[in-house]
């Protein structure tokens, strides 16, 4: 693994770079690309992953964890040209679900097993759909 400073972090050139690609002097493939067109090659990155991981083929397993974050950057860019969302929005909406499902770790909730970490997750995952459901039933998007 590099060594890096906690404060030092190649995201922020990731995301000039993603910008970059999409803006005014950008690539015109990426600027083409949509959410749909991507999907086959996504889930061939993810197969790819999966496959790596049987392997316990650690080289490749950090090459396609690089491809999937490919991804997720690209499908967070055409988001933003149309105002939907940015990474920032997919990181702040990451950041308070692994902090709503984790209790025991940022909140007051006391568990002696995993067992019961992983009932807890279940119990808030259905919640949260519920709430989802029914947010998009009274016109929420």
């Amino acid at each position: 693994m590099t060594k890096r400073s906690e404060e030092k972090t190649k995201f922020i050139e990731l995301k000039k770079i993603y910008e970059t690609l999409h803006g005014e002097h950008g690539c015109m493939w990426d600027k083409e690309q949509t959410h749909a067109s991507l999907l086959k090659d996504l889930q061939e990155e993810v197969d790819e992953f999966i496959e790596a991981v049987k392997n316990k083929d650690y080289p490749h397993m950090k090459e396609e964890v690089g491809d999937i974050l490919l991804h997720v950057m690209f499908q967070a860019q055409i988001a933003a040209k149309s105002n939907k969302f940015d990474i920032e929005d997919v990181i702040d909406g990451l950041i308070a679900k692994i902090k709503r499902r984790h209790p025991h770790v940022f909140g007051d909730q006391k568990v002696s097993s995993t067992r019961e970490i992983i009932a807890n997750w279940h119990k808030i995952k259905s919640i949260e759909k519920k709430n989802k459901r029914s947010h998009r039933n009274r016109g929420g998007k």
